[in-house]
C-alpha cells in the first residue's frame, strides 16, 4: 500500500477552492492512478437548506469526484467545531484505510485547525444542550458585556490578556467554559499556545503525509470575483431560496441564519417593500470582503503551506502534486 498522505485545500472565500480541488482529485486519478476524495471543511455547506447562498457545488460541478459532510445536517441543529472533529476523523480515517487521499477543502480555519491540531479541552459540549450545574447562572449573565466583565475580573482576570473587556463572543465563550468545567479559560488558552496552533506540523492529529496548498487571488481581482458572486447569487435566486426558508418556519435566528448572505437577505425581506436590492447587494459584499479579510488573516499564520493562485498557477500546482505523491 501507498503511504499514507492527505491534501488541504484552503482559502478565503471566492478563491476558487471546489474547482481546485475538483482539478487535484482528477489529476491524481489521471497522473498518478491515485483516488481521492474531497472532505468539506466549510460550516455552511454542511445545512441541507443554504444552497444558493453557500455557493454549494451542485453535482455537475462536482464532476464526479465524491464529496463529504455536504447536506449532513438541517440548520436547526448546528454543527460546531467538536461535532465536525467527531464527524470528519472517522471519515479521514477510513478513506486513508482504503488507500484513497482525504482532500480537507475549506475556508473554516477554526474546523480545519481542530481537525488537525484538536479541540481545546472541554468536559461537556455546549452545542448539545445538556445541562450542567452553572447553566442557570449562564442564562443570567449571558448578553451582559459587564455583568460577564465582571465575573471573569473576579474567576479569570488573566482572561483579559487575551481579550478585549468589549469583545463580547469571546469573553462569553470564556464565562461559558468557566462555569462548564470550573476551571479558567485563559489557562487552556495558554496551554494551546504552547502546542504552537498555528503550526500545523507540531503536534499533528491526523495521521500521513500532509500538502497544504492555499489559495489566495490578487486583492482587486479577489473583490471583483466576490462582487460577481453576489451578483449570481441574487440572479439565482437567494431571495426566494430565504423566503422559502422562513415559510417553513425555521426561526430567523438560528446560527446558520445570521450567517452572510442570510442574515442580509432576512433584513431585505423584512424591510419590503422599502427594500432596495442594489443596498443588498452592497451590504452582502461589504460583509463578504470582512469574512475573506478574517480568513486571510487567520489562514497566512499557518504553516507549513504552499500559496498559489488558482488563476495562474496552474503549472506549480500540478509541480506541487508531482512532489508530494512521488517522493
Amino acid at each position: 500500500m501507498a503511504q499514507e498522505k492527505f491534501i488541504i485545500i484552503s482559502g478565503a472565500t471566492a478563491s476558487g477552492k471546489t474547482s481546485t480541488s475538483i482539478k487535484v482529485a482528477k489529476y491524481l486519478q489521471e497522473q498518478h492512478s491515485r483516488h481521492a476524495e474531497i472532505i468539506n471543511f466549510d460550516s455552511l455547506l454542511f445545512y441541507k437548506e443554504l444552497n444558493i447562498g453557500t455557493a454549494k457545488p451542485d453535482m455537475r460541478e462536482r464532476d464526479g469526484v465524491k464529496h463529504h459532510l455536504i447536506d449532513v445536517s438541517s440548520i436547526e441543529k448546528p454543527i460546531n467545531a467538536s461535532d465536525f472533529l467527531a464527524l470528519a476523523k472517522p471519515i479521514f480515517e477510513s478513506l486513508q484505510k482504503n488507500d484513497i487521499i482525504p482532500i480537507l477543502v475549506g475556508g473554516s480555519a477554526f474546523y480545519i485547525r481542530a481537525l488537525v491540531k484538536g479541540m481545546i479541552n472541554s468536559r461537556e459540549n455546549l452545542s448539545t444542550g445538556q445541562k450542567f450545574p452553572q447553566t442557570e447562572l449562564l442564562s443570567k449573565l449571558k448578553g451582559d458585556l459587564g455583568s460577564i466583565n465582571k465575573y471573569l475580573e473576579d474567576n479569570d482576570p488573566d482572561i483579559f490578556n487575551y481579550f478585549h473587556p468589549n469583545d463580547e463572543y469571546r469573553l462569553t465563550r470564556a464565562l461559558e467554559y468557566h462555569l462548564q468545567n470550573d476551571s479558567k479559560y485563559s489557562e487552556e488558552i495558554s496551554r494551546i499556545n504552547k502546542n504552537r496552533p498555528y503550526d500545523f506540523n507540531y503536534n499533528c492529529q491526523l495521521n500521513g503525509e500532509m500538502l497544504h496548498l492555499y489559495l489566495e487571488v490578487e486583492k482587486s481581482t479577489h473583490l471583483e470575483v466576490m462582487k460577481k458572486r453576489v451578483l449570481q447569487m441574487l440572479e439565482n435566486g437567494l431571495i426566494d431560496e430565504v423566503e422559502n426558508i422562513l415559510l417553513q418556519n425555521f426561526n430567523k435566528n438560528l446560527k446558520p441564519l445570521g450567517s452572510i448572505g442570510y442574515k442580509e437577505t432576512i433584513k431585505f425581506i423584512e424591510n419590503k417593500p422599502h427594500s432596495i436590492v442594489n443596498e443588498l447587494v452592497e451590504e452582502i459584499f461589504i460583509s463578504t470582503r470582512q469574512l475573506a479579510k478574517s480568513q486571510k488573516t487567520f489562514f497566512r499564520k499557518i504553516e507549513p503551506k504552499y500559496q498559489i493562485s488558482p488563476l495562474t498557477d496552474n503549472h506549480i500546482l500540478f509541480n506541487h502534486i508531482d512532489n508530494f505523491i512521488l517522493k
